[in-house]
């Protein structure tokens, strides 16, 4: 009888581990930073007439948490300056 193997995926449809690890950097924050995040996204679905504040709020909460906290790294507060804030 021959053995077969097997190769197994984790659901990733094919998805890079940098895609999946930047995907991953939006969740799992300290409490204010994924409370502004989530308010963020919330006011951009929603169009917002508040936009300008969340995005006040969530330029102060991605430096606290880099800056103060330690809490994310420089390259992960980068990425959410980059994806949320300045829009590139």
């Amino acid at each position: 009888m021959s053995a077969q193997k097997q190769v197994c995926s984790i659901g990733t449809g094919g998805e890079p581990a940098e895609a999946m690890r930047e995907r991953s950097w939006e969740y799992g924050l300290p409490p204010y930073l994924q409370h502004d995040l989530d308010a963020y996204k919330e006011g951009l679905a929603e169009g917002s007439s508040l936009l300008d504040c969340l995005w006040g709020e969530l330029y102060g909460s991605i430096n606290i948490a880099e800056i103060n906290d330690g809490a994310i790294t420089h390259e992960h507060a980068n990425y959410l300056r980059q994806k949320f804030l300045w829009g590139e």
